[in-house]
């Protein structure tokens, strides 16, 4: 097999490329309300289940713990989320979304809206390409694909 060493060719860089531009586009658009793209996703998992374990939000976010607790600190100082100790282990902390934390919700659903909205793709097409995406991903080892999605 020959090796095409042409940049436009290879798949990893076009992967790079279109999560710089999907995380610059979200980057913008969050800004006006404060967020940052990594607040944001921290979120969506929380507003898809609140309570989470801080080891199984950071397993769903791909973050290790190093990066999550600065991450948490900030939700939690903005007054969008909340940490408790649960029940007898002290060392198990849940995140759960505050009020205001719930309430963003529904300006971060038209952010979305926007954002699909100003691309030139189907939405046929945006969805077959978010299950390629996580068929790669699960192929290469860094994550399984998510149900439903």
């Amino acid at each position: 097999m020959q090796t095409d060493h042409h940049l436009d060719q290879q798949l990893c860089f076009a992967l790079y490329s279109a999560a710089r531009s999907a995380t610059a586009a979200y980057r913008d658009a969050l800004a006006d309300i404060g967020l940052t793209y990594t607040q944001y996703v921290t979120l969506l998992a929380l507003w898809e289940r609140d309570g989470q374990a801080v080891t199984e939000l950071g397993e769903a976010l791909h973050l290790d713990s190093g990066t999550l607790s600065p991450l948490l600190k900030r939700l939690s100082a903005s007054g969008l989320v909340e940490r408790r100790r649960e029940g007898e282990d002290a060392r198990r902390v849940t995140i759960h979304l505050t009020d205001a934390g719930r309430e963003l919700e529904s300006q971060v659903a038209a952010i979305q809206r926007r954002l699909y909205d100003a691309v030139d793709m189907e939405p046929e097409e945006l969805a077959t390409l978010r299950h390629l995406a996580q068929r790669f991903c699960a192929s290469v080892g860094n994550t399984t694909p998510t149900q439903g999605a």
